[in-house]
């Protein structure tokens, strides 16, 4: 069983070929509403894989929060346990995509910052249940580190995806078991640029001194390096033609804690989380491109990779 804590937006997604460059006017090709919102990626990630999934989350009472709502449930995950309140409208996330898959975000958080430490209380016994707790942190931080102090209080395994990292601290990641920091969520808490292997093995020894003992540092397309228990092991990257990057982080952290919910080792889970988030990058929308565990052993069998089987719910 897995409870995701994290936020809940519309995607508002804008194609075009380049970034308007500062007070430049550029007509783009295409433009959609998607759901989206990292705590709501990565529950989808989870129930498209099949898992027994519930989003703990903040939305406002209008047609975009309805409409969040009904993607969630149509995607497996339980909404119970989501708040709507009257106070704020619901997040909304305007994005760029450009024709080399690459995206810029603006984000306007609005009802996520309405999630308190009292609604983590009332879904205390959801999270005691849980086998993981997977945390971002596009909700308020106090209250994302309650949630995680709770949870490892009670037993309950903590994945923390550091992003955005804004105003994250090292302290913070502490409170998790297990961190997955991208390339430039690594560079804020430890001032490395990952470039290479090496230089990703640094940056995790730097986190382990900092008091991070368990991280996966994700390189894109080069992969990922597992650092645990002081060894480290590359998971190397698939290549693909990436149409649409975004939500790629979201899939590989559903994916992780669906795998180690199935009671795979970590390694594993990494690689399974890898091969999720290359084939959901073929496709567009932070959520629709999420592929469901039958598409991914397809897209395994097409590449001669592990097929991949998950106990359910």
């Amino acid at each position: 069983m897995i409870t995701v804590l994290g936020s809940m937006n519309l995607d508002v997604v804008a194609m075009t070929d380049r970034y308007p460059a500062h007070g430049e006017t550029k007509f783009g090709h295409g433009v959609e509403m998607l759901s989206g919102g990292k705590g709501a990626n990565q529950a989808t990630a989870c129930g498209k894989l099949g898992k027994d999934v519930a989003l703990i989350g903040c939305v406002g009472r209008d047609a975009s929060g309805e409409r969040l709502l009904q993607s969630l449930r149509k995607n497996g995950v339980n909404t119970e346990y989501i708040k709507i309140t009257e106070q704020a409208t619901t997040g909304t996330v305007v994005i760029t995509v450009d024709d080399t898959a690459e995206n810029t975000m603006i984000v306007i958080r609005g009802a996520n910052d309405r999630i308190t430490k009292p609604d983590i209380d009332a879904c205390m016994e959801r999270i005691g249940q849980s086998r993981i707790l997977l945390v971002q942190m596009e909700v308020p931080h106090d209250v994302a580190v309650y949630a995680m102090q709770q949870a490892r209080k009670r037993g309950v395994y903590v994945i923390l995806d550091p992003a955005p990292a804004e105003g994250v601290t090292i302290g913070m990641l502490t409170h998790a078991d297990l961190s997955t920091p991208n390339k430039q969520e690594t560079r804020h808490f430890t001032g490395i640029d990952v470039t290479d292997e090496q230089s990703a093995l640094a940056a995790a020894k730097l986190l382990e001194q900092l008091g991070v003992n368990n991280s996966i540092i994700k390189m894109g397309e080069q992969g990922s390096l597992l650092y645990t228990g002081g060894t480290y092991t590359r998971i190397q990257g698939l290549p693909v033609e990436a149409v649409d990057t975004v939500g790629a982080g979201d899939s590989f952290a559903g994916a992780l804690a669906a795998a180690l919910d199935d009671g795979a080792q970590i390694k594993e889970a990494a690689e399974f989380a890898t091969a999720v988030s290359a084939l959901k990058v073929t496709k567009v929308g932070a959520q629709n491109g999420i592929p469901t565990l039958e598409e991914l052993n397809a897209f395994c069998r097409q590449r001669g990779l592990t097929l991949y089987h998950m106990a359910g719910k």
